[in-house]
């Protein structure tokens, strides 16, 4: 069985965009975090400025399923409880 490659996308203090490479769609949680606030920290997410004190405790991960318009996609965001800030 082929590994489902997913876009990682990460809202990080206001700002938001993409990681440049692929993920494996089933890795971890904790995996995911740890790659994460590892390439905030080292500038490596177009969009979000380099913060070599990243920290994504307490983040939550959405899985989206590819649809025929859209790859398979990981969000990584700031808790919000009921859509506040």
């Amino acid at each position: 069985m082929e590994d489902r490659i997913a876009r990682l996308n990460v809202t990080y203090k206001g700002q938001n965009g993409d990681l440049p490479d692929g993920v494996a769609y089933d890795t971890p949680r904790e995996d995911l975090l740890r790659v994460a606030e590892e390439s905030i920290r080292g500038g490596y997410i177009p969009g979000i400025p380099a913060d070599p004190t990243a920290s994504l405790a307490g983040f939550e991960i959405d899985r989206f399923d590819a649809t025929l318009d859209l790859p398979d996609r990981l969000m990584i965001r700031p808790k919000t409880p009921f859509g506040g800030c």
